[in-house]
């Protein structure tokens, strides 16, 4: 959301009086500056300032009530993210090394090399420190690096590169565009948190499928996530448009066309005419899964590694047939450690685990027909949390599979299936499972059993029996529940 004037001049307020009250000196650069320029509004505000870095945001975080993050203790960079109505605003702090002169020539790009010092920006009195032509390149629209040495000292700038040109629709300066693919190596040495950031922030813009393909291009993604390197170049059936690698791209681009944020190359006027769409969808993906992440962006995140192991499980049998068996459970597991490596959270591992997981299990619930209710209760229990999310998946898949190929009866009634599983379980959840017949407990006093997984077992298979509209009553329940036992027995 915008931050207002008076939200960002409050807080830098508060800043200058406490950098004044420990002797530093600070000055606003970087993304502020560019930004003010622009007449952008932001969120974000680098400052620089004459002493350690750390020690003065712990001091400010105190101040303001916010919340303390190292960053970076290398280069010591810290961030204090403060909240107010609009949402957060997030302050980036470096120590300036000598002088403000040569901190700028020690920055990313000549747009972000702009400095002023807080206390002429409160007053009024703004004097725009530009040693490296910045407010020209804004101008002209190009994102330029400061010196050839940029990307060496810090390799998240080759992924800021891409982010800033993409979100502000600038143009790479050739020589600098030269420079990323030459030093793309020093991304391998960038800490997981600041990759996963800026991951984050590319999976949020428009046409993210095209920022993948020009880090492929210049060499980045494959250091981000080596095991993508496997699939590029793997053949697929026939009724695959796209070999492995492509496919997994062209997943992101149509995964984001489902969810309405941008346009598909091979899309007619109403191919999205019968494909589900409501504002509890848009609320459902819409969820804060961890700090910078939500389910559309994880979903296309998802949409990047969900063939991840296609590679690994390519079989031909004596037929000829191509298989990849086994590739979304393999998938799942290499999932973690990927993940975990650029950081990302437990909560956000798990969701594109079950993405990857279960991405073929839509078109496995019925080979002919609507599944069944009970068949969509236990998907729904087994994909904890994630079954809308691999619904949307599995129609993104099935438009990356075809491409311009596309057959659109075939389309149509793979929409018609997912509003049948979204209108059941919007049922079951409504009707059904408020409603329970009998819990744990009835099931160890009614059988003298102790808790145990026996207990969930039984439990799991009276509430599939009401689903599917077997039982109506305790009775009716308990009965079922002697019956389980038995069997177990």
């Amino acid at each position: 959301m915008p931050v207002t004037r008076h939200d960002v001049t409050a807080l830098l307020t508060t800043v200058s009086t406490v950098a004044s009250q420990n002797d530093y000196q600070a000055y606003v650069v970087g993304g502020f500056v560019r930004d003010q320029q622009l007449g952008r509004d932001t969120a974000d505000i680098d400052i620089a300032v004459s002493d350690a870095a750390p020690r003065l945001a712990r001091k400010i975080a105190d101040a303001i009530c916010g919340k303390y993050v190292l960053l970076d203790e290398t280069n010591q960079i810290a961030r204090v993210v403060a909240q107010d109505s609009h949402g957060n605003l997030y302050l980036d702090f470096s120590q300036i090394s000598n002088n403000i002169q040569t901190d700028l020539a020690r920055r990313d790009f000549t747009v972000n090399a702009m400095a002023i010092k807080l206390a002429d920006l409160l007053s009024g009195s703004i004097n725009i420190i530009d040693p490296f032509c910045g407010l020209s390149d804004l101008k002209s629209k190009l994102i330029r690096s400061v010196n050839d040495n940029a990307f060496q000292e810090d390799g998240a700038r080759l992924l800021r590169a891409i982010r800033l040109a993409k979100e502000m629709g600038f143009e790479i300066e050739p020589r600098t565009e030269k420079l990323i693919a030459k030093d793309a190596k020093f991304l391998e040495h960038v800490p997981g948190e600041r990759i996963r950031e800026e991951l984050l922030r590319i999976f949020s813009l428009a046409k993210s499928s095209d920022t993948l393909c020009h880090m492929d291009r210049l060499g980045l993604l494959g250091r981000i996530i080596p095991e993508l390197n496997a699939m590029k170049g793997v053949k697929q059936p026939k009724e695959h448009y796209w070999n492995v690698f492509d496919h997994s791209i062209e997943t992101v681009a149509t995964a984001a066309f489902l969810l309405r944020e941008d346009s598909w190359k091979y899309a007619s006027a109403d191919l999205l005419k019968r494909t589900p769409w409501s504002v509890d969808i848009k609320m459902h993906f819409d969820e804060e899964i961890s700090s910078g992440s939500n389910r559309r962006i994880l979903l296309k995140l998802g949409s990047l590694l969900h063939d991840i192991a296609k590679p690994t499980t390519k079989t031909i049998d004596e037929t000829g047939r191509m298989r990849f068996l086994g590739h979304g459970k393999l998938g799942a597991l290499m999932i973690a450690p990927i993940l975990e490596r650029l950081r990302f959270s437990n909560r956000e591992i798990k969701l594109v685990q079950n993405l990857v997981y279960h991405h073929l299990r839509p078109a496995q619930m019925s080979n002919e027909g609507l599944p069944t209710n009970r068949a969509i209760f236990r998907y729904f229990r087994d994909t904890e949390g994630a079954g809308i999310d691999i619904l949307f998946l599995a129609l993104a898949d099935y438009l990356a599979t075809s491409g311009q190929n596309l057959n659109i009866g075939e389309w149509n009634q793979h929409n018609e299936m997912i509003n049948f599983i979204l209108s059941e379980h919007s049922r079951q959840e409504a009707e059904v499972i408020p409603v329970k017949l009998i819990d744990g407990h009835d099931i160890m006093c009614t059988l003298g059993i102790s808790p145990g997984p026996i207990v969930g077992e039984i439990l799991a298979e009276v509430r599939e029996a009401q689903i599917a509209g077997n039982l109506k009553t305790r009775e009716e329940a308990i009965t079922l529940a002697h019956h389980c036992m038995r069997k177990h027995n």
